[in-house]
């Protein structure tokens, strides 16, 4: 019987991977059609690029599945909790640092830490604003121990509420507590807000609040990956999935229900929630980072064009090909690079 099932499991296995080595059909050319109302309809073949690292190849030619998950919010917090807390081990085995829960104004947050602190960067301070599409938390560890390690500078990873139980404002109510908060011990012009995705969104909307509440902004923004409109979808939107070119995607009037629920009633025009529409002149010098796959990518650039129309010290770095938030990967090279840029980016901007 043994033997049988042995047997059995062999064969479904040998299925399973015939069937994903032989879709029902696979485009050899590519092809483009522009409809009545201008949508385009196209097929590309993309080969994987060698101006990666082979890393990063290796990490594009995963074959993802296109269907739709089937989870519960539930269930996508479990697994990313999962996938932060291990993930975040990695980055701390390659960064050593110290890991503290405490709460700030009352708001939990995840206090990152150097193992030594120069004495002229004790005064320094760097706001985290995780990504996790605004329900869940995919970066409080992964996004905050490489650059504060690289910067040894002591990190603040602010654990804001989560949509949908807790739509538009009160992530960047939260986020604006823990800023005040600190800013009784730290001068402006030596504090960092960043984060990525939906942290990146959140730098931006928290900085608009900063200066329609008339409180002095922080030294540096760190955008990376994130849009600032929530009235307009992205053209890379239709073209990349979470993944890049594989995973899940569904066409962009189907793919806001996320952003919905952080936005609840708000207009989306509010220049708060979407920061475009705020007067941005005067905003601190600020890192936008995307990349060529990246679902945000069109978001990320036509925010920082923006911000270059008003006067703002904002520089756009695009990496190759990779997708969303590739950094969030301690096996790409790139991910080093980028936390490297960030880490400069900051030592240069704060304290000016």
């Amino acid at each position: 019987m043994k033997i049988l099932s042995l047997l059995t499991s062999l064969l479904l296995a040998c299925s399973f991977a015939f069937s994903q080595e032989q879709p029902k059909s696979i485009p050899e050319t590519d092809s483009s059609y522009i409809d009545a109302n201008g949508t385009a309809h196209v097929t590309r073949i993309v080969p994987v690029p060698d101006t990666v690292s082979p890393e990063a190849q290796k990490s594009l030619a995963r074959r993802i599945p296109d269907t739709k998950p089937n989870e519960s919010l539930q269930e996508r917090r479990s697994k990313t909790d999962a996938w932060q807390n291990a993930t975040g081990k990695r980055f701390e085995q390659l960064y050593p640092v110290h890991i503290e829960e405490q709460k700030i104004a009352g708001v939990p947050v995840r206090i990152i830490a150097p193992l030594t602190i120069p004495a002229e960067k004790n005064d320094r301070i760097l706001i985290n604003l995780h990504g996790g599409g605004f329900n869940s938390d995919s970066g409080s560890y992964t996004e905050t121990i490489p650059v504060a390690y690289m910067t040894q500078t002591k990190a603040i990873a602010v654990l804001y509420r989560l949509a949908p139980e807790h739509p538009f404002p009160a992530a960047v109510e939260d986020a604006v507590a823990v800023y005040k908060e600190v800013l009784k011990d730290h001068q402006p012009k030596n504090i960092a807000i960043f984060g990525t995705s939906a942290g990146a969104i959140l730098t931006a909307e928290v900085a608009s609040k900063l200066r329609q509440l008339g409180l002095p902004l922080p030294g540096a923004l760190g955008i990376f990956s994130g849009f600032g409109d929530f009235a307009h979808t992205g053209d890379s939107r239709a073209l990349f999935a979470l993944n890049g070119l594989s995973g899940y995607l569904a066409p962009p009037k189907a793919n806001s229900s996320t952003e919905n629920a952080y936005a609840g009633s708000t207009d989306p025009k509010d220049p708060v929630l979407s920061p475009i529409y705020a007067d941005l002149k005067g905003f601190p010098p600020t890192l936008f980072i995307t990349s060529g796959r990246d679902l945000l990518l069109s978001g990320t650039t036509i925010l920082h064009r923006a911000f270059l129309r008003a006067g703002v010290d904002a520089q756009l770095v695009v990496f190759e090909a990779l997708p969303h938030a590739f950094w969030n990967n301690p096996a790409l090279p790139e991910s080093k690079e980028a936390h490297q840029i960030m880490a400069r980016f900051f030592d240069k901007e704060l304290g000016r």
